[in-house]
């Protein structure tokens, strides 16, 4: 059967959701065209020819995208079985549906994608689904090296940008999915709901061997958060570390995890991490309660510290625009960033982002946010809100034009944050003497990936 996947944002990574149920489907003799349409154009006749079309749908951007197309490649190839597949398929479900989409597969999808496709093959029976079913699969899959073959190549993805100013390869792989964690507003928990899942550690090997020998020179490691398992991270990386010594990589791991095993940053520096990302959210303990992010302000100073003492760049991202965000605790982060010197390891897309309420969200369980919200929109995929002081939306919109504009220009990170502090002063009524004009950061410059873009 011929099978067209397509990503249409995965973060400027090359797409491991397209790589992976390619080998699956491959593997059972099925002919599979990969398409990364944040990189290559619509091919028209891998469309027509398509008897199975499947979009990988990771994020809240990636399911916009992919609304937009499903009416033009229905157009296209009336004929075709439109399936979704990914984190935000049983989240969209009804916008999915409501488009076109027939099969809608969440959590460990590369079986479901196969079974479908034998299915349509007539190669073997397949349960009846009906359209809203959002089969979310937590089966313990045995994984396969994922199949990268037609994927751009790496130097057309995201690059490492070293403080030196060297750009170097970047790969990209998962050793495991879902989250044991239920912060309330992550869209990981509706679908894995605390489960999380590993891949062998040979075919996360396996899978690194294929991108260092296509040039990459650092590797992202997906995870929700790496010391989910610790017992599994670990040892993958010293292995990792013994077979390509000079390889670098980055994960992501919680405040929660970093505070609770920070012995073990010196093995993760020792074994080429070059920085952590961290989703610390807000630095006020009354959003983080709400969140559920299992750690606090004095945590998130502790973590900073540790991580500087074990030789690891901390790049914290966070989601500033809250129902509860303030103009004193927006300015109390943005003086925080500025006194731990981590101007330079925020991309300022992290200083504008607004919360999300999206299908599914446990953020519905506050009763203030039910209250606040409005109906359902399937077209932006979440439950609208209104900050109750308005100035705080218009600050919000406008640094997120500022951030765009900035970045454009290629400002560089300290203009950018120069330019927030003022806008936010300046919202909040508050006089700017020339003083208090925040400055570059004195410490070195952070190594970073060149398309921050988090959500």
């Amino acid at each position: 059967m011929k099978i067209l996947l397509i990503s249409t944002y995965e973060l400027g990574r090359q797409p491991f959701g397209l790589a992976s149920p390619a080998a699956w489907l491959r593997k059972r003799g099925h002919a599979v065209t990969c398409l990364d349409l944040s990189r290559q154009a619509l091919g028209e006749q891998a469309v027509r020819e398509a008897g199975l079309i499947a979009f990988y749908v990771p994020m809240h951007t990636a399911t916009r995208l992919t609304l937009e197309l499903l009416e033009p490649i229905r157009r296209s190839n009336p004929g075709a079985h439109l399936c979704a597949y990914g984190l935000y398929a049983p989240l969209a479900a009804e916008s999915l549906h409501a488009a076109g989409v027939e099969s809608l597969f969440g959590g460990e999808f590369e079986q479901m994608l196969v079974d479908l496709a034998e299915h349509l093959s007539g190669l073997s029976p397949f349960p009846q689904i009906h359209p809203l079913d959002s089969n979310v699969s937590l089966a313990r899959l045995r994984f396969i090296t994922p199949d990268r073959s037609d994927l751009p190549a790496l130097k057309n993805y995201a690059h490492l940008v070293m403080p030196e100013g060297e750009h170097r390869l970047v790969g990209y792989t998962e050793a495991s999915r879902g989250c044991k964690h239920l912060c309330r507003h992550c869209p990981i928990v509706p679908v894995y709901d605390g489960v999380f899942r590993i891949v062998d550690r040979e075919v996360v090997l396996s899978d690194i061997r294929q991108q260092v020998k296509a040039g990459a020179q650092h590797i992202t490691f997906g995870d929700p958060d790496f010391f989910n398992g610790v017992g599994h991270a670990v040892p993958l990386v010293e292995s990792l570390h013994r077979e390509f010594p000079e390889l670098t990589y980055d994960v992501t791991i919680k405040v929660e995890h970093l505070r609770e095993n920070t012995e073990l940053l010196k093995t993760l520096r020792n074994t080429g991490c070059l920085f952590i990302i961290s989703a610390v959210e807000s630095l006020d303990d009354r959003i983080l309660e709400k969140l559920q992010k299992g750690h606090t302000r004095v945590d998130f100073f502790g973590v900073v510290e540790e991580c500087r003492r074990a030789g690891i760049a901390l790049q914290p991202t966070f989601v500033p625009f809250t129902p509860w965000t303030t103009f004193e605790n927006y300015l109390d982060l943005l003086e925080q960033l500025r006194r731990l010197e981590l101007i330079g390891a925020v991309a300022p897309i992290q200083l504008a982002i607004r919360l999300l309420v999206t299908a599914g969200s446990r953020l519905l369980e506050i009763e203030e946010i039910r209250d606040e919200v409005g109906p359902f929109d399937a077209k932006s995929l979440i439950y609208p809100w209104k900050h109750s002081v308005p100035g705080i939306d218009r600050l919000c919109e406008e640094l997120q034009d500022t951030v765009s504009s900035a970045e454009k220009q290629k400002l560089s990170r300290a203009a950018i944050f120069e330019e927030i502090w003022r806008s936010a002063n300046h919202a909040a009524h508050r006089r700017i003497e020339e003083k208090d004009l925040p400055i570059p950061d004195a410490r070195p410059g952070v190594p970073y990936l060149n398309e921050p873009w988090y959500c």
